[in-house]
């Protein structure tokens, strides 16, 4: 326990990446945590009350109410209208809801830096739309609407982080990139290696949330290095000292990449053209939260305990699908080079 009283939380899914951060790090500080999920992502984090449901299932939700709960985390909702049903269904049985939002949801890309009062995509509460990359910011939008408007400002936390990464990345980005690494040889890095990045890890995401929820302190926070702590060039370099391997980083120009149709962020991860976004570096004011205890680990940590996870993790579901592939990333540098 770390200075406060034991808490009966209730995570919602709570078995990959923020979720399983945010789970992992109430256990170790000593808290009751009760996952509800469908047992599909992963398996639970040892020492849970695991229940299984869908919250989709308005039974289910009905029966998790029966019992009491000092907080309710909910680190992957997507669908406003999912969002609102359980805030709904809960909020009798649990005074305080800690949700973890997306600094997608922010709509100006040249009003940088973002702060928390920066203009926010529209979203409504009852929106039941699926969930997508592409609607990711006005969903996300939609989901912080339904917290606020069932449990208050002052019982309700929000946090906004950009990439996360770490151990039981469901994202694939540095996954990626670990494992195109450790395969060696000639590997195209994208564009500019000077380049910021603001990349934050799930555990201190984690760690933020169970700080704000032990002292049932609400608000809205962007959950990242205040500032951009690292390169493009220095993450890859980490990704090598990482894995040990001898691959050798060509760097490509932005023109050179775009003009052999490399897709930015997907096919070429933490990669956004400047040619193509000038807001490439998204720089996102985390003042805020740095003011407020939060405290972010070195990316060097960040990286080395990924690759460290990656050597016994099994394939994580729901990863998305990254990466160049092998002939096309060989076209390119056969052309720049």
């Amino acid at each position: 326990m770390t200075g406060t009283r034991q808490l009966d939380l209730l995570v919602i899914g709570g078995t990959s990446f923020v979720g399983r951060a945010a789970v992992a790090e109430a256990l170790r500080r000593g808290h009751r945590v009760t996952t509800f999920n469908r047992g599909r992502t992963g398996p639970d984090v040892p020492g849970v009350r695991a229940v299984r449901g869908d919250r989709t299932d308005a039974g289910a939700l009905a029966e998790l109410a029966r019992h009491t709960f000092d907080a309710v985390l909910d680190p992957g909702g997507q669908v406003p209208a999912d969002v609102l049903a359980a805030a709904r269904a809960l909020r009798a049985s649990a005074p305080f809801y800690a949700f973890v939002s997306s600094a997608a949801v922010y709509r100006d890309w040249t009003a940088l830096p973002w702060t928390e009062t920066a203009s926010i995509h529209e979203g409504t509460a009852d929106d039941d739309g699926p969930p997508d990359l592409f609607t990711l910011g006005p969903r996300k939008s939609g989901c912080e609407r339904a917290v606020f408007e069932t449990y208050g400002s002052d019982a309700a936390l929000v946090v906004r982080p950009g990439l996360v990464v770490g151990p039981h990345d469901n994202v694939g980005m540095l996954p990626w990139w670990l494992s195109r690494i450790h395969l060696g040889g000639t590997v195209l890095a994208p564009g500019d290696p000077e380049q910021p990045l603001q990349l934050v890890d799930a555990r201190d995401v984690a760690a933020f949330v169970v700080d704000r929820v032990e002292a049932a302190l609400g608000g809205v926070f962007n959950t990242m290095p205040s500032v951009p702590r690292t390169t493009i060039g220095e993450y890859l370099d980490l990704c090598v000292a990482a894995t040990g391997s001898a691959a050798r980083l060509v760097w490509v120009p932005d023109e050179v990449l775009l003009e052999h149709g490399a897709g930015p962020w997907n096919e070429l991860p933490f990669w956004l053209p400047t040619a193509a976004n000038p807001a490439a570096a998204w720089p996102v004011d985390a003042t805020a939260a740095r003011v407020a205890g939060m405290r972010c680990r070195p990316p060097e940590e960040t990286v080395r305990d990924t690759w460290a996870w990656m050597q016994t993790a099994a394939p994580t579901t729901g990863a998305l699908d990254h990466g160049i592939g092998a002939d096309k990333e060989d076209r390119i540098l056969r052309a720049y080079t």
